[in-house]
């Protein structure tokens, strides 16, 4: 599990910095100088969090399952 938390992690970070090399998105400049771009990344943040606890959370469930079935 603690893997998985750690590579969900390291993919986020890496996407983050993707995000940083392209620098011409007239939306994302508009956002950065408006400061609404904190709003947006935090909303995803939020959102990919819960879809992970989910996954996680979900996985769990099935390997009980699967154990009470063997």
């Amino acid at each position: 599990m603690i893997k998985k938390i750690v590579f969900a992690i390291t993919f986020l970070i890496f996407t983050v910095m993707q995000l940083n090399a392209q620098q011409d998105i007239d939306m994302a400049d508009t956002f950065r100088e408006n400061g609404k771009i904190y709003v947006v990344v935090g909303i995803l943040s939020i959102v990919f969090s819960g879809i992970i606890i989910f996954l996680i959370r979900l996985e769990k469930k099935v390997a009980r399952l699967e154990k009470e079935q063997n």
